[in-house]
């Protein structure tokens, strides 16, 4: 599998993903989506497919927030996604902290290619979009 940028679509997997979404019909695409989002929030040893699969599925929940990516055509899908289920914002937040663990292969694989901070920037803007940080207001003035 070659990776070409630390983008949630800079992949062969993550490509391979958008263009069977494009495939898909929009039903099925919610359950791709979250297919991948649950393998890898579920997995002990995430495989060398899933974890950047998780990343792209996690990159297009977040797209449909504030704050959340711009998909690009070239490797993204290039059809619609449909509105996604609240639970899959969820399920994409604990999917990302899997793939970012210490022990998952990709983060290995970003810093065997020295480029694990800019990877580890996509992440962290993926899980700001997914879950802002919280400001709390005692009063109102």
């Amino acid at each position: 599998m070659g990776f070409w940028d630390v983008s949630p679509f800079g992949n062969d997997s993550a490509a391979d993903f958008a263009w069977e979404l494009d495939e898909a019909t929009a039903e099925a695409r919610i359950e791709m989506v979250g297919d991948a989002l649950e393998r890898a929030a579920g997995a002990d040893d995430l495989g060398l497919f899933d974890a950047p699969r998780a990343v792209a599925a996690a990159a297009l929940v977040a797209a449909q927030y504030p704050g959340g990516p711009s998909i690009p055509s070239t490797y993204g899908p290039s059809t619609p996604m449909p509105q996604f289920p609240g639970y899959l914002r969820r399920l994409a937040i604990e999917a990302l902290d899997r793939v970012a663990a210490p022990s998952s292969w990709l983060v290995e694989f970003w810093e065997e290619a020295s480029e694990v901070a800019a990877w580890r920037r996509t992440i962290t803007d993926l899980l700001k979009a997914l879950d802002p940080p919280q400001v709390e207001v005692l009063f109102d003035l």
